[in-house]
């Protein structure tokens, strides 16, 4: 089992590993050019090339991404309770507990631990992450038009050709399948490298304030994504990879947010980073028992 645990975790450690050693070391890495390129192109591409030909039905799909719409909004109603507990403004808590980190580090853990069988949950569940991000979060900080947004986002008509195909249980051209299987390969490893760039580019200030919101987090996560794929009736591995994906760290972006809005951005920073590191312990646990 031990075995299996590093085999998982090794290539998300050195990908992650070699962005953060990258930016120590004083090379330029252009943070900007590949979020694009990974978010306008590459996750497109996995998006199709993963569920076009995955086995996994219509249904199936869209209890996925229900449960995952509703784990994603329990945990937005939890955060009234836990910014009282820890004493915080809700509003600078509600993107941390919403949005964890299901693609940059989730789909590399998904993928190595549960194979492509597994990876189709996975990118659902960052799919539906993904969306709330580009409506409501967008709407909550006030930068401009989230449906304007949604109309200009490559991977939302990814999704949408993925659902006719698995509609209509059609597979794509050869000549597309290889095309976007060819697109999406470099996307899981620019995640890992970019996800260590952006925690070598990130200050920490408050470690205690960051490991004790994880500690209070993961737990939550964790119970609401298991009872609520259980109450949907989930496969046991949609179930599984669904609380692997909930407990991911805290996303990147929500401190590029909290920068744009200007909400406690130095707190949000300390929260990516201390759930990011205390991930490296936690994750192997839950996927011992999830594996």
């Amino acid at each position: 089992m031990l075995a299996e645990l590093f085999a998982v975790m090794a290539p998300v450690l050195a990908g992650a590993g070699l962005g953060f050693l990258w930016i120590r070391l004083g090379h330029p890495y252009p943070v900007d050019f590949v979020t694009r390129l990974v978010f306008n192109i590459g996750t497109p591409s996995l998006v199709l090339a993963s569920l076009a030909g995955a086995d996994i039905d219509a249904s199936t799909f869209g209890r996925t991404m229900l449960a995952t719409a509703l784990v994603i909004i329990t945990m937005g109603i939890a955060t009234f309770g836990v910014a009282k507990l820890l004493r915080r403004d809700w509003r600078v808590l509600l993107a941390p507990m919403m949005y964890p980190n299901t693609g940059n580090m989730g789909l590399p853990v998904v993928l190595y631990a549960f194979g492509s069988a597994g990876f189709a949950y996975g990118i659902t569940a960052m799919i539906t992450v993904s969306l709330f991000q580009f409506t409501l979060g967008a709407a909550l900080q006030s930068r401009g038009n989230p449906l304007k947004t949604l109309v200009k986002t490559p991977t939302v008509y990814a999704i949408l050709m993925s659902m006719v195909l698995l509609l209509t249980n059609t597979s794509l051209p050869p000549w597309l399948a290889n095309t976007v299987g060819l697109m999406s390969g470099f996307t899981v490893p620019l995640m890992l490298i970019t996800l260590g760039v952006s925690l070598a580019s990130i200050q920490v200030k408050n470690l205690r304030s960051g490991l004790g919101f994880s500690l209070v987090r993961i737990p939550l996560a964790a119970g609401a994504a298991w009872l609520i794929a259980g109450w949907l009736g989930l496969p046991p591995l949609a179930q599984s990879i669904l609380v692997v994906q909930m407990c991911m760290p805290v996303a990147v972006f929500n401190y590029l947010f909290a920068q744009r809005a200007q909400r406690e951005p130095a707190y949000v920073a300390s929260l990516v980073f201390c759930s990011t590191l205390l991930a490296l312990f936690y994750l192997p646990v839950l996927l011992a028992l999830l594996m």
